[in-house]
C-alpha cells in the first residue's frame, strides 16, 4: 500500500488508487470531461476506515494535479506537437488548437521546475518512511502539505490556458494577475513562471531592438508584421511611392518603415504602457533601417560628391563581390556601431537576469534604447543624407522661394495658359517653358533641381468620357478672350492642376512621406495661382501704358483735338481703380504668406534642426512646420479658402476682360466682376478680423496683415457700407 500511494502521488494509478476519468467519460454522453481531480481509492478496500479514506483521497489529488501538469509540460515542450496516445483521436485536428507557442513552452519549463521539487519531496517522504517506523499518513501529509496550496491553482491556470487558448502577451497578463494573491508560496511559484515567460519576451526584444529582426513564429509578440490582406491594400500606395521615390528598393524599405509593423493590442501586456510599446516599435524599426541600408545608398554626403570615384555602396560597383560585401559591412558598422549594439544588448540582459519585473527599470531601459536608435537615425537622415539641403530645395520650389525661376516660367507659359489645357499633351506642353525657365535661371551648382518634376495632377484619374466632354467644350472656346466668362473659367480650372513632384532616395523616404509631399503640393498650387494672378494684374497695367503711348503717337501724327487715349482713360478710370484694389490685396496677401508665414516658420524649423538630435522629434517639428504653413495660409478653413479662390478667379477674369476694351459686353462684365470682387474682398476682411481667427493663436502675424490692408480704414468702411446695403435690400 505504501508504494501504491507513492506511485499515485506521481500520477500512476493501479489497484489501490484508480482514475475515474475513463468511467465518467463512458457514462457522459455529451463528452464533457470533469474539471476536478478524478483519483479515488478503490471502493472494494474494506480494511480502510472512512477517516483514513478521506485523508488518502485528499493526498492522491496531488497525484492527479501532478499528472495533468506533467502532461501539459510534456505536450508544450514537444516542438513536433505529436498527438498523445491518451487523447481521444479525432479525424482532423483543429489548426488553432495545434499551433505552437514559445511562451507556453517557457511556462512548461517553469512547471517542470516546480514538479521536480515535488518529486524530490515525494522521494524524501519515501526515504523517511523506509528508514524508520513512523506513521505513514502523518508523514506523507507533513512532507507534502505545502503542495496542497500550489498544485491546484497551477492546474486551474493550465486549464484556463487550454480552454481559452491563451498564449503570448495574454499569457503574461494572466500570470501577472495571478501573482497578486495572499499565499506567499503560490506567489513565488507564479512569479517564477512569469520570469520564464519574460525570458522569451526579452529574447524577442533583444532580437528586435539589437538586430532589427522579428523572431515571432507564432504571432505572440506585441510587435507584429502587418497582415497579408492589409499589406495587399498597401500595394496601391506602394505604386504611388515608387513614382515619388527614385528606387523600388528604397520604396519597399519606406513602406516597410511606415506600414510594415504594428502593435498588437491583444498581445500587449497590460503592465507595458502604450508609449513604451511605441518606443519599442520605433527602436526596432530604426535598428532595422540602420542594419539594412538600401543597396543604392552612398555613404558620402551629396556635398562631397567628387569626380574622384565613389567610395560608398551603390549600384554600378565595379569591384569583386567580396569587396562589395566588405564595403557594405563597413556602411552598416558606421550606421550602427558595434559598441552601441552591445550597449543595447547589455541593458536588456540586465533586465533579463532580474528575478522580478521592475516596471520603472524596464521603461528607463526602453527609453535609453530608443534614444540611441533615434540619435543614429538622426545622424543617418540629417547628416549623411543632407536633410537640410532637401528641406531648402522643397522651400525653393514648392514654396516659391526661387521667385526668379517661377517668374520666368509663368512668363514663358503665359500664352499657353491663355488657352484651355489639352488632356493628352498638357503636361508635355508645360515642360517646354519649364525647361526654358530652368536654363535661364537655374545654375549648374543646383543639384536638387533634377529631383523636381512638373505634373498636371487634375488629369491623373479623371473619367475618360467626362474628360472628353470637357475637352470638346473647351475646344469651342479657343478664343476665350472673346467669349463669355464661363469658358475662361474652364481654362483657368484646367491649369490649376499644375503641381510638382520631388524624387527622394533612401533614407529620406522615412522623412518625406507621400503625405508630406502632398502637403507641400497643396501649398505650392495655392502659391503658384497667387503668383500667376499677381503677374496678370501687373501685366494688364503695362499693356494699358503701352496702348496709351501708341494712342499719343497717333494723336501727334493726326493732330486730333481730343486724343483717343484720354477718352479711353476717362471711360475706364473706375476699372483701373478696381485693378489697384485687386493688386493691393494680392500683393499684401503674397507678402503675408511669403514673409510672415513661410520665412518665420522656416526660421523656427531651422532652429529645431540645429538643436534637435532625435529623429522622431525632428519629424514632429517638420509636421508642425507644414501644419503652420497650411493653417496660417487659411488653406484648412473651407470658407476662407473658397473666398480666396473666388478672388483669384475674379482677378484673372478682370484682366482678360480688360483687353476687350471696345466691347459693350466686356464693360458690363467688368462691372459685374467689380461688384463681385468688392463683396468677396470685404467678406474676406470681415472673416479675418473676426475674434475666432484674429483672436486665436493660429496666425500670430495676421494682425499685421490686417493692419497693412486697412491702414487707411478703407476696407473697414467699405465692409460697413456693403453690410448696410445688404440690410437695405433684405
Amino acid at each position: 500500500m505504501l508504494h501504491e500511494l507513492l506511485l499515485a502521488l506521481l500520477g500512476f494509478t493501479g489497484d489501490f488508487v484508480i482514475d475515474e476519468r475513463e468511467k465518467l467519460e463512458e457514462e457522459d454522453e455529451d463528452g464533457d470531461c470533469p474539471v476536478g481531480p478524478t483519483f479515488r481509492l478503490a471502493p472494494d478496500l474494506s480494511f480502510v476506515d472512512p477517516s483514513q479514506r478521506s485523508a488518502i483521497e485528499r493526498l492522491v489529488q496531488l497525484g492527479f494535479y501532478y499528472r495533468e501538469l506533467n502532461c501539459f509540460a510534456t505536450k508544450s515542450r514537444n516542438l513536433s506537437w505529436v498527438q498523445s496516445s491518451r487523447e481521444i483521436p479525432v479525424p482532423i485536428p483543429q489548426p488553432e488548437k495545434r499551433r505552437g507557442s514559445v511562451y507556453r513552452r517557457a511556462i512548461a519549463n517553469g512547471i517542470v521546475e516546480i514538479l521536480s521539487v515535488y518529486r524530490a519531496a515525494v522521494l524524501k517522504v519515501e526515504q523517511n518512511l523506509l528508514s524508520e517506523p513512523v506513521p505513514i499518513l502523518a508523514t506523507v501529509t507533513q512532507g507534502l502539505h505545502k503542495f496542497e496550496v500550489l498544485l491546484p491553482p497551477l492546474y486551474e491556470l493550465i486549464a484556463e490556458m487550454e480552454k481559452k487558448d491563451i498564449r503570448g502577451g495574454q499569457l503574461l497578463n494572466l500570470l501577472h494577475e495571478r501573482c497578486h494573491c495572499g499565499v506567499p508560496e503560490l506567489q513565488s511559484c507564479i512569479q517564477r513562471l512569469l520570469w520564464h515567460g519574460h525570458q522569451v519576451m526579452y529574447n524577442q526584444l533583444a532580437s528586435w531592438m539589437v538586430y532589427g529582426v522579428l523572431q515571432d513564429p507564432y504571432s505572440e509578440f506585441f510587435i507584429q508584421r502587418q497582415d497579408r490582406q492589409e499589406r495587399e491594400s498597401e500595394k496601391s500606395s506602394a505604386d504611388v511611392e515608387k513614382t515619388v521615390h527614385k528606387s523600388a528598393d528604397g520604396a519597399a524599405l519606406s513602406i516597410d518603415w511606415h506600414s510594415g509593423y504594428h502593435i498588437s493590442l491583444d498581445m500587449l501586456p497590460e503592465y507595458i504602457q502604450m508609449p513604451v510599446a511605441q518606443s519599442i516599435l520605433f527602436a526596432g524599426k530604426a535598428v532595422r533601417v540602420l542594419r539594412n541600408p538600401s543597396s543604392g545608398f552612398q555613404l558620402k554626403d551629396d556635398s562631397s560628391n567628387q569626380n574622384s570615384g565613389p567610395k560608398g555602396v551603390f549600384f554600378g560597383f565595379h569591384g569583386s563581390m567580396k569587396d562589395l560585401s566588405d564595403e557594405f559591412g563597413l556602411v552598416v558598422q558606421e550606421l550602427l556601431p558595434q559598441s552601441e549594439a552591445e550597449k543595447i544588448d547589455t541593458m536588456l540582459q540586465e533586465l533579463k537576469v532580474s528575478t522580478e519585473f521592475h516596471k520603472r527599470l524596464f521603461e528607463s531601459a526602453v527609453s535609453s534604447i530608443r534614444t540611441i536608435a533615434a540619435t543614429h537615425l538622426w545622424q543617418l537622415v540629417v547628416v549623411r543624407a543632407n536633410l537640410n539641403g532637401h528641406l531648402k530645395a522643397l522651400k525653393d520650389y514648392f514654396l516659391l522661394a526661387k521667385g526668379d525661376f517661377f517668374q520666368c516660367f509663368l512668363e514663358e507659359s503665359r500664352q499657353l495658359m491663355r488657352l484651355p489645357p489639352r488632356q493628352s499633351t498638357a503636361q508635355a506642353d508645360l515642360m517646354v517653358p519649364f525647361q526654358l525657365a530652368a536654363l535661364k535661371t537655374i545654375g549648374e551648382e543646383d543639384k536638387y533641381f533634377s529631383r523636381v518634376s512638373l505634373r498636371m495632377s487634375s488629369f491623373g484619374g479623371t473619367n475618360t468620357a467626362v474628360a472628353q466632354k470637357e475637352i470638346a467644350a473647351k475646344s469651342l472656346v479657343v478664343s476665350s478672350l472673346q467669349r463669355n466668362t464661363d469658358s475662361a473659367e474652364l481654362a483657368l480650372d484646367g491649369w490649376d492642376g499644375i503641381s510638382l513632384e520631388y524624387s527622394v532616395e533612401w533614407p529620406l523616404q522615412l522623412f518625406f512621406t507621400q503625405e508630406v509631399i502632398s502637403k507641400y503640393r497643396k501649398v505650392f498650387q495655392y502659391l503658384i495661382r497667387l503668383k500667376r494672378t499677381q503677374m496678370e494684374l501687373e501685366r494688364s497695367w503695362g499693356a494699358v501704358i503701352q496702348q496709351d503711348h501708341a494712342d499719343f503717337c497717333t494723336h501727334r501724327r493726326n493732330r486730333d483735338s481730343t486724343p483717343v487715349s484720354v477718352l479711353r482713360r476717362r471711360r475706364h478710370q473706375p476699372m483701373w481703380r478696381v485693378r489697384e484694389h485687386m493688386i493691393f490685396l494680392i500683393r499684401n496677401l503674397q507678402y503675408y504668406i511669403q514673409v510672415d508665414v513661410i520665412e518665420s516658420q522656416w526660421n523656427v524649423l531651422q532652429t529645431h534642426v540645429q538643436e534637435s538630435h532625435d529623429f522622431t522629434e525632428l519629424v514632429g517639428f517638420h509636421q508642425e512646420y507644414l501644419m503652420a504653413l497650411i493653417s496660417q495660409s487659411f488653406l484648412d478653413i473651407g470658407s476662407l479658402s473658397r473666398i480666396l479662390d473666388s478672388i483669384m478667379k475674379l482677378c484673372l477674369h478682370f484682366c482678360w476682360s480688360l483687353e476687350q476694351q471696345e466691347s459693350t459686353s466686356s464693360l458690363s462684365e467688368l462691372e459685374r466682376i467689380t461688384e463681385e470682387f468688392n463683396k468677396k474682398s470685404n467678406s474676406l476682411y470681415t472673416i479675418l478680423r473676426s475674434s475666432q481667427i484674429a483672436g486665436s493663436q493660429r496666425a500670430p502675424y495676421l494682425r499685421q496683415f490686417l493692419m497693412r490692408l486697412n491702414f487707411n480704414k478703407f476696407f473697414e468702411d467699405t465692409a460697413r457700407g456693403v453690410i448696410s446695403v445688404e440690410k437695405q435690400r433684405t
